[in-house]
């Protein structure tokens, strides 16, 4: 700009603010985050769990770390480091000389103000021999900067400006190059942290197989960029892998290893489905595999996840635009089993009586023998106590205590459902089989245009006109009362945050803590659709209210749907309860309703009635003038 001049700062004094600040915005943050919490509350959650969990793997895994790490002392000494340094920077800072404030050329000559011309030059030759005080000389001698700096205590004038390059440094460093990681990040990763290549790759295999079975679904599921180390640094490729992966490939048999289609046949794919089929056949790995398996298993929950909204989203363009297939029921559900599978380690075809601890497949020929015929964990509660302790005869006093310790901690769902008509339309008619709801939209209305018209009625119009009114009236208030309970409870969900801490998961093989967490959604298992998208509750910890909300069919019949609670943690604790719908023909609307019956003679007594008042109105005018 025009007038401003720029000068560096010689005494390098702006470098020490740019420092502190820096520091600042490091350690304050850090502390915040960083300090270790207390580890005394950790341990006496861990403590209160180990009856249950203690055999758990993610338990084990997380009492190892509490107790041989060192990482809290590490962060505490790191950041008490931080604080020095930040309060030494300060300290320093606040003793330092602002020169550009405090420069004052006649003091650095040792001269009066107002000193001559000759004065200023015999004072500077003597100075120069010690100090060599050029900057205060060539201030003074030249009249233009000698009277900025008389005017204006500045000998570049009112408009200069010292900037130092540290100044921007520190906006560099601080402010756009974190902006610039934020950026490069959040175009890479969805809003649940799936990377968006995964993303789109499980739409382009979903919309390519909309009826994908389990083997299908585990090498889609395990061509995730997620476990490529090109795309994610926590992803590792090892040399020995040439050897280790062919070895548990001729151990787990056919999974379709000569399949040339990518990025199936690539090795990050390869690698990570043969170490999730290891982990769900409960196989041993080497120590180096085991590290990247526990990655993959840890991922690979969110990553079903993501297939099931793609499935969703897929679903939703199919019922909108039409033109393509939606995926089909069974391979969103295969998504929700697969994760189950993943959370206990355990093949599909297993009895889910070995996610317990102390079972294996010999003990369970004791359970489904002619006598007990235990095949579930429903039929193993169900059991009197005797029956039990003498099936589970091969397990001591302390194990069998513990798995009935286990067994009471796994979730007993009661589930109720209630059908209700949210929004009645004129063409048809939803109702409850047992219930009878029907749609009275057209109807009720024209309750309400009886009851507030002031319209003449006849006897018979009177009569016929209260009958509907008394019949409607109450089915009315009571769907009133109804669709403002369904406003609150959605009001109050949007203001209430709740946790997604619900109650960990018994799971002997999974590496890290899990939470219960549940789908519930509407299915046609006859025609193998969607008719309500899941809904993933994540916050049922005690009782949850959840709103399913999907259209009524197009044509009029009774429908057989499923409501269908499914675990993303557990085998064999899913829920499933018929939904009846029966469709009718919505009423006609009619053309002869009786409060649109106005007698001939109120029509010109009201005809009349508004002539007058115009009358009225011009002769009142003509007063006026």
């Amino acid at each position: 700009m025009a007038g401003q001049q720029f000068q560096y700062d010689d005494s390098g004094n702006t470098f020490f603010y740019f420092l502190t600040s820096f520091v600042g915005l490091i350690v304050i943050p850090a502390t915040y985050y960083l300090w270790p919490r207390d580890q005394n509350a950790e341990q006496l959650r861990l403590k209160s769990l180990r009856r249950v969990h203690g055999r758990c793997l993610w338990y084990r895994l997380r009492l190892m770390k509490s107790q041989q790490s060192i990482v809290p002392t590490l962060k505490k000494a790191a950041l008490l480091f931080g604080w020095a340094v930040f309060l030494l920077l300060a300290y320093k800072v606040s003793k330092l000389d602002r020169e550009y404030q405090e420069y004052n050329p006649y003091e650095v000559l040792n001269l009066d103000p107002g000193a001559s011309l000759s004065e200023i030059k015999k004072q500077y030759r003597v100075l120069s021999l010690k100090f060599h005080p050029d900057k205060a000389y060539a201030a003074l001698t030249n009249e233009q900067s000698r009277q900025n700096w008389e005017m204006y205590g500045n000998p570049d004038g009112p408009g200069a400006t010292s900037l130092a390059i540290a100044s921007f440094l520190f906006l560099l460093s601080c402010v756009f190059l974190p902006q610039g990681t934020w950026w490069y990040r959040s175009i890479r990763y969805s809003g649940d942290q799936i990377l968006i290549n995964t993303t789109q790759l499980f739409m382009h295999f979903m919309y390519k197989t909309p009826n994908m079975n389990m083997k299908r679904l585990a090498m889609v599921l395990t061509a995730a960029f997620e476990f490529d180390p090109r795309s994610n640094k926590e992803a590792t490729i090892r040399p020995t892998d040439n050897i280790e992966v062919p070895q548990l490939i001729r151990e787990l048999g056919n999974i379709n290893v000569k399949k040339k289609e990518p990025p199936f046949c690539y090795p990050y794919s390869l690698k990570a489905r043969v170490l999730v089929l290891a982990h769900l056949a409960r196989m041993d790995v080497s120590e180096e595999l085991e590290e990247d398996q526990r990655f993959v298993v840890r991922k690979s929950p969110a990553l079903l996840q993501e297939m099931i909204n793609v499935g969703c989203q897929l679903t939703m363009m199919a019922n909108s635009r039409g033109g393509f297939h939606a995926p089909r029921l069974v391979t969103i559900e295969n998504c929700m089993k697969l994760t189950q599978m993943i959370v206990q380690g355990l093949q599909e075809s297993k009895s889910p009586l070995l996610q317990l601890p102390h079972f294996e497949e010999e003990h369970l020929r004791y359970c489904i023998s002619k006598k007990y015929k235990v095949r579930s964990l429903q039929d193993l509660v169900s059991l009197k106590d005797s029956d039990r302790r003498s099936m589970l005869r091969f397990l001591g006093e302390e194990k069998y205590d513990e798995v009935m310790a286990v067994l009471g901690s796994f979730p007993h769902i009661t589930m109720d459902t209630k059908l209700q008509v949210a929004v009645a339309t004129s063409s048809t008619a939803v109702k409850e089989e047992e219930d009878e709801a029907s749609d009275k939209g057209s109807d009720s209305d024209e309750g309400e245009a009886n009851k507030d018209s002031p319209s003449e009625r006849d006897e018979d119009s009177d009569k016929q006109s209260d009958t509907e009114v008394d019949e409607m009236g109450g089915d009315d208030e009571e769907e009133w009362e109804a669709l403002q309970q369904s406003i609150q409870r959605r009001e109050r969900a949007l203001l209430e945050t709740k946790s997604k801490v619900t109650h960990p998961v018994y799971s002997l093989y999974f590496p890290e803590e899990k939470q219960e967490w549940w789908w519930l959604y509407i299915a046609d298992r006859r025609d193998q659709t969607l008719v309500s998208m899941p809904y993933h509750v994540c916050t049922l910890k005690d009782t949850e209210e959840v709103e399913l909300k999907f259209p009524a069919p197009s044509k009029t019949g009774n429908y057989q749907y499923s409501v269908i609670l499914r675990s993303d943690s557990y085998m064999g604790l899913d829920q499933i309860k018929p939904l009846k719908l029966e469709v009718h023909e919505a009423k006609a609307m009619l053309d002869n309703h009786p409060q649109w019956d106005i007698p001939d003679t109120e029509e010109e007594d009201e005809e009349q009635e508004d002539s007058d008042g115009i009358e009225e109105s011009e002769d009142d005018d003509e007063d006026n003038d």
